[in-house]
């Protein structure tokens, strides 16, 4: 893979062609339409702070309110409502949207790609981000303000205790903002897999990338159990479902349950991308390449896998068996074990090295002291004792902050410091940036160390006033105090980065004389990021390789020359990092705005209590997201593409590994985990249950019409296998109409699979038992429908000569995805009435 020599005559034009295939449109519709990884990680990133200061403003009313006992800044409804409000920014407006924001505009550079390999969806994640957030805050304009806290837990968010529509704006405003962090996990897994520069094997991956990728692995298992969560709320709101209803065999806890199997990974989802931005910073400005390189690795993959153990630590007050506290406490202290790891490798980093203090650094040191002291409180609270005498006080609320201040908001800091001049060409005001880092270093202690205490005397966390007899009048003065120096401190970074981009000392290329790739790129960085791929030989290759930068520049190299016309990414093997394919993105589009527009329109509609017109809406949507994809793809993609420097590849369409094919995996892996969460759901409540089902609900035991819809699922599968043969084996005349029989089956398991469970079980109002099973019924039905509509789109693109043999990728996942739904309603036809017999 050595790169061309070319002249300079040509090297200019070919540079103009790249920046002209991939700069967005001009005006305000370039912008609407835009999708490149750059515009919409920084998108990301501006509207994340933008929400942490409306999230920062609601704080300092709380901490008015809470300044002097007694006090008069909000009544008890509105205090409720600014702590509903402020919760649910910081954890889903804030905290995840701005690290998205900053993998989705650092990572293609970090890997040596161009961009990632989803741009449309990227754009379609950020608009959904945006609307789900004003969705939540035009509640105010409706006084109808959600005020359930942000873990909203029912009885006391249920339609009996609270009948306005402040739950409503919530559950739907949360749950539409979280398409965004499912689509950029998506993206950002595959992203990490199939698009890193050659030479990037597995063990020369940025440890920022690793801690990505297992945050997104995260993110696809553990926002599945909170999303069918708010559905199954919401149901119960709109439609009278009794999931939660402990007088119709519902539970309350169950919301309790999904909530934390989401709530406490989500911690971890925070923290492990600011775990990756200090293991970026800490080897740059300590001079060396970072000690324990595969145990930071495999630290961040336990992190990982413990986290999701550890749910039941949110509920040790609630009543759970000792032997499962037991469990749960061993787990809460086991968790510390990684992150240790971690602390000790970037700490004998620094010690080995030769460090440089400068802004970034002061924020990592800031991070060093104040998420060691909330790690010491977790794993205080991780006792079952003391959590007991604990819990519900402000000494949880002091735990939280220090850890998810100390182990996000630092980092983020320190990353804002060390990326900026990055992304603006300038150098931030070094007096300005070092003033304000001891703005918030000082605010910060002096606000919540003192909430350590007030908690231990006894001060209720969520309340709205507090008794004088408590004496912890002058602590919460001082945390008032201190809180507007942290808000000052916060405003004065972000007026400071602000500044930076238009009146900031111009600096050089790699300023900080960084190892990893991202620094690789000229300076103002290029839509296109690399001229030609980079071939990576080491960990840090700008100081293995010195030469690296200039060819990165020069576009004699891999897909320098770009001749198709066509925005085009570079695939590799998820482990080698070898080429394998040559991936052509799709442009600026309308279609992720208009689909983000109609889920808008069907949840305002349905919010407002039109059902008919919410379910009308579905319609267009069906009709956008097929014609979105009907634009995707290179119809004329040759079966062999010239990628320079000597090397010929397949386009992705005929790629084993084309990244459609991982996204269609990873998505079934996020499905499949709100799947195994509806399951849960069942069980959970069959065990609470006397009898299952109960008397006067129904049994849909084996009957001659489940019996029929299984053999239609069946009967799919055999004729949807045989299709697959025949496609592969370039049999087309056989090839349509047994898909076309396969998708016959599927829709005709949708006339006959209803019809069954109809006459079989009560309405879902009766029992909980009839609500889960109508659900579960229903996820089958759903999917099924859709499987047969993506079906039923590929033969459609066969027809058109989009789709045959030799360019397979389309029928691939048209058909992982129908198989993937035939199991999965196959499963729930057993849990529905297979489960009933086998229990008697």
């Amino acid at each position: 893979m050595n790169p061309v020599v070319i002249d300079a005559k040509e090297n200019a034009r070919r540079l103009a062609e790249l920046d002209r295939i991939w700069c967005n449109e001009p005006g305000l519709v370039g912008q609407l339409r835009a999708v490149n990884h750059g515009t919409v990680g920084l998108r990301f990133i501006a509207a994340g702070f933008a929400f942490l200061l409306v999230g920062g403003l609601l704080a300092m009313f709380i901490r008015l309110q809470l300044a002097w006992f007694d006090a008069e800044v909000l009544d008890p409804q509105r205090f409720n409502q600014f702590v509903t409000l402020h919760g649910t920014t910081m954890m889903f407006l804030f905290a995840v949207p701005i690290m998205e924001g900053f993998a989705m505009y650092l990572l293609p550079k970090m890997i040596g790609a161009r961009d990632l390999p989803f741009p449309r969806m990227s754009a379609f994640g950020w608009w959904c981000y945006l609307f789900g957030g004003l969705f939540l805050y035009s509640s105010l304009l409706f006084d109808a303000a959600p005020d359930g806290g942000w873990f909203m837990y029912v009885p006391l968010t249920d339609a009996t205790f609270s009948p306005g529509k402040g739950p409503d704006f919530w559950l739907i405003g949360v749950t539409f903002a979280e398409i965004a962090a499912v689509t950029a996990a998506v993206e950002l897994i595959v992203a990490v897999l199939v698009t890193r520069a050659p030479g990037m094997d597995i063990r020369r991956m940025p440890l920022f990338a690793w801690a990505i990728l297992v945050t997104a692995f995260m993110i696809a298992f553990g926002f599945p159990p909170l999303i069918l969560a708010s559905i199954l709320l919401e149901i119960q709101r709109a439609f009278g479902f009794v999931f939660f209803d402990p007088a119709l065999g519902g539970d309350p806890l169950l919301w309790q349950h999904l909530f934390w199997l989401f709530g406490h990974p989500e911690v971890y989802i925070i923290f492990l991308p600011a775990a990756g931005v200090v293991s970026m910073v800490v080897p740059t400005f300590a001079r060396r390449p970072i000690i324990g390189y595969t145990w930071i690795v495999l630290a961040l993959v336990a992190t990982g896998f413990l986290s999701f153990g550890l749910w039941v630590h949110h509920m040790f007050a609630v009543g759970i068996p000792l032997l499962a506290l037991a469990f749960f406490s061993a787990a809460s202290m086991a968790v510390a074990i990684p992150t240790a790891i971690q602390v000790f490798a970037w700490i004998a980093t620094l010690w080995s090295g030769r460090p440089w203090l400068r802004v970034p650094m002061l924020h990592i040191f800031g991070f060093f002291v104040v998420f060691v002291l909330g790690g010491l409180t977790g794993v205080m609270l991780a006792f079952v004792p003391f959590d007991w005498q604990a819990h519900d006080t402000h000494f949880v609320v002091a735990h939280l902050h220090y850890v998810l201040i100390g182990g996000m908001m630092f980092p983020l800091f320190a990353g804002l410091y060390y990326w900026l001049p990055l992304a603006s060409g300038r150098m931030p005001s070094e007096s300005t940036s070092r003033t304000a880092f001891w703005l918030v270093f000082i605010g910060f202690n002096l606000t919540f160390l003192p909430m350590h205490l007030t908690g231990l005397l006894g001060m209720p966390r969520r309340a709205y006033t507090y008794p004088e007899e408590l004496g912890v009048q002058w602590l919460n003065l001082l945390s008032t105090a201190a809180g507007f120096v942290l808000a000052v401190g916060i405003i004065a970074i972000l007026v400071d980065a602000a500044l930076c981009f238009v009146h900031g000392r111009r600096g050089r290329g790699n300023p900080w004389r960084a190892g990893t790739l991202e620094w690789a790129v000229p300076c103002p960085v290029p839509n296109y990021n690399f001229a030609s791929i980079p071939v990576v030989g080491a960990r840090y290759p700008l100081w293995h390789d010195r030469n690296l930068a200039a060819r990165t520049v020069d576009t004699g190299g891999l897909l320098g020359d770009p001749r198709s016309g066509r925005r085009e990414l570079l695939g590799t093997g998820p482990v080698s990092a070898k080429p394998e394919q040559v991936v052509f993105l799709s442009s600026s589009s309308w279609w992720p705005l208009v689909c983000a527009m109609l889920i808008a329109s069907m949840l305002a509609f349905f919010i407002a209590g039109y059902y008919l017109l919410s379910a009308a809406c579905l319609l267009p949507l069906a009709g956008g997201f097929l014609a979105w994809m009907w634009t995707t793809g290179h119809r004329h993609a040759p079966l062999r593409v010239d990628a320079g420097s000597g090397l010929s590849l397949p386009p992705q369409s005929a790629s084993r590994n084309a990244p459609g094919w991982w996204a269609v995996v990873i998505t079934m892996l996020i499905d499949g985990s709100l799947f195994a969460s509806l399951v849960f759901a069942y069980f959970y409540l069959w065990l609470g249950a006397g009898a299952w089902p109960p008397a006067g609900t129904g049994d849909p035991r084996l009957t001659w019409g489940s019996l029929a819809a299984l053999a239609l699922l069946a009967a799919c599968w055999a004729c949807s296998h045989f299709a697959g043969r025949a496609f592969l084996g370039g049999r087309r005349a056989r090839h349509v109409p047994l898909a076309a029989f396969a998708i016959a089956t599927a829709c005709a398991y949708l006339l006959v699979y209803p019809s069954a469970v109809t006459g079989l079980v009560a309405v879902p109002q009766a029992h909980a038992y009839a609500s889960v099973v109508w659900i579960l019924a229903g996820f089958a039905v759903v999917h099924v429908a859709i499987a047969a509509l993506i079906c039923g789109f590929v033969l459609a693109r066969v027809a058109c000569g989009h789709v045959d043999g030799a360019r397979p990728l389309e029928w691939r996942v048209a058909l992982a995805f129908l198989r993937y739904t035939l199991v999965q309603a196959a499963i729930a036809w057993a849990v529905v009435h297979l489960f009933p017999v086998v229990q008697g």
